[in-house]
């Protein structure tokens, strides 16, 4: 394949620097673990991003978001984090795409999730809703009455609420609707979530645990709580359900790996540690950013 760096001009964005492209966490999780894929390749780097966390792809209109953690000091309530949005090919069109209000400021924005026209956006106190078209502020769900641990990634049930993952309480809570209030669906989990997606085969959500967490957990709407797949990694974050199989980002040897039927994979090797990746059914195409890097990478993924 083709690789394509696409340097970015972001006004007040630090680009990483080539030494830090190089930054690989951990070692070998398992002896037995699959080499990646020899097709599998980078077909677009994007540089100029501020701590870049989480990307969602948006297919009617053919963009991603890329929501990051803002140029400041790394302050949880800063108000200095925003949403780029970001052509399929890798061109940003638009750095600050998505801000804050005095009212409701967007501090580190993680997770996203497309809910009709509203790109719902998970943060430290609370969820915003953006108008995904005009990137306008439309509403904030305030968890500050649960006490959140660490509020990381969102997802839309097929029951039209969204839920959201607190990786420091080990929780999942779930909002009725724009105007509903959080309630916990399911607390004192047996790995603390990270990374969620509904998987319409299993009629459930998928979560991807962190810390020493190595199961891949189905949760329904319900609350009921089972083990998917045993994969020989750590600390997870992004998890997407793709036609192969199921993707998750490893941040322990800086890896996707690819569950299937007969077992878990590596399929790719990426150049620093995953965050909350994004997958673009339309071309085969995995979003996979890096907050340490200030960088997003476009893997092509058979």
């Amino acid at each position: 394949m083709r690789r394509i760096v696409l340097g970015v001009l972001v006004a007040a964005a630090a680009c990483g620097g080539p030494g830090e492209e190089a930054e690989v966490a951990g070692g070998e999780t398992s002896a037995t673990a699959a080499a990646p894929l020899d097709t599998t390749d980078v077909v677009a780097t994007v540089l100029g991003f501020d701590g870049p966390e989480a990307v969602r792809f948006d297919p009617d209109q053919d963009v991603w978001f890329v929501a990051s953690f803002g140029p400041g000091e790394g302050e949880p309530r800063d108000g200095d984090g925003y949403v780029s949005r970001m052509l399929a090919e890798g061109v940003v069109d638009s750095a600050r795409f998505m801000t804050g209000t005095d009212a409701a400021p967007l501090h580190m924005p993680r997770g996203m999730v497309i809910k009709g026209d509203t790109l719902w956006v998970a943060d430290v106190d609370g969820v915003h809703g953006f108008d995904r078209r005009d990137g306008r502020h439309l509403a904030f769900i305030d968890f500050r009455a649960h006490e959140p641990g660490f509020l990381n990634d969102i997802a839309a049930g097929p029951d039209g609420a969204l839920y959201v993952t607190d990786t420091g309480r080990a929780r999942v809570y779930r909002v009725a609707g724009a105007g509903g209030q959080p309630e916990i669906v399911a607390d004192s989990l047996p790995a603390a979530p990270n990374g969620i997606t509904w998987d319409a085969a299993r009629d459930a959500f998928l979560l991807a645990p962190w810390g020493e967490g190595r199961v891949i957990l189905s949760l329904t709407t319900a609350g009921r709580v089972d083990s998917v797949a045993t994969v020989p990694a750590l600390r997870f974050d992004g998890i997407e359900r793709v036609p192969a199989g199921i993707l998750v980002a490893t941040q322990s040897d800086s890896s996707l790996w690819l569950v299937e039927a007969g077992g878990a994979r590596r399929v790719v090797r990426t150049r620093g540690r995953p965050a909350d990746i994004g997958y673009d059914a339309r071309r085969g195409v995995v979003a996979v950013p890096y907050i340490a890097l200030n960088r997003v990478d476009l893997w092509e993924v058979p």
